[in-house]
């Protein structure tokens, strides 16, 4: 995929990799529009790296759709949407309430899944889908079973509609990031992160997603160049 000129939805603009993400695309030359929940915060990345701004938030009903249909009209189409939303939880699963599991799955799962289903609607042939998914998708990890288990079902849908989508030229790019220096953990909706190691530069990974993206890979992580 030729990333220059390419109508790119950006969904979670404003959290540290999807912002890495927004300053690759846009260096790359990709037409963009950024998306998320913080309106403040949303106008400054588009400011910074000129793209059109639309406030959304995808757990809500109908969102996708209208976001979807917003983007692809002040574009004049979409090439690519790119969905890197996430929320996290740490503790021992029976500490885990029902509103926390609940979250998770409502923001790292469902939200993403609807946001492609929209999009399988609208995009052309040779278009792409890009859902953030994370490492622990494939390796859960003890203290954030909620959490692995809500990006695992995530790569499980973009492995299935990957198959789907090469029936009519979509490809979808499941992303799985290591732990990233986003402040990420800083911000989590239950429990408290352990002591991590220095995670990985948001900036770096995101340009790995823009190399993957050109060069047709349908996985990414930290190993992928």
């Amino acid at each position: 995929m030729e990333i220059t000129g390419a109508r790119i939805l950006l969904v979670g603009a404003t959290g540290g990799f999807g912002s890495a993400l927004a300053r690759s695309l846009s260096s790359a030359g990709a037409d963009l529009v950024v998306a998320s929940r913080d309106s403040a915060k949303l106008a400054q990345i588009a400011a910074e790296v000129g793209a059109i701004a639309i406030p959304s938030d995808l757990t809500k009903d109908g969102a996708p759709e209208v976001l979807v249909t917003s983007a692809s009209t002040v574009l004049g189409g979409l090439d690519v949407v790119v969905c890197a939303i996430g929320v996290v939880a740490f503790g021992p699963a029976t500490d885990v309430d029902d509103e926390t599991l609940e979250q998770l799955f409502r923001v790292n799962t469902l939200a993403p899944i609807r946001l492609s289903r929209a999009a399988l609607a609208v995009l052309p042939r040779g278009g792409m889908i890009v859902n953030v998914s994370a490492i622990v998708a494939t390796m859960p990890t003890a203290g954030m079973a909620a959490y692995s288990a809500s990006k695992a079902a995530l790569t499980a849908f973009d492995q299935a509609i990957a198959r789907e989508g090469r029936r009519v030229g979509i490809r979808v790019l499941d992303v799985r990031p290591p732990h990233m220096e986003t402040g990420l953990v800083t911000r989590a909706i239950a429990g408290e992160a352990p002591k991590l190691a220095l995670g990985k530069d948001p900036g770096e990974m995101a340009d790995r997603v823009v190399v993957a993206m050109a060069y047709e890979r349908d996985v990414v992580d930290w190993d992928d160049v």
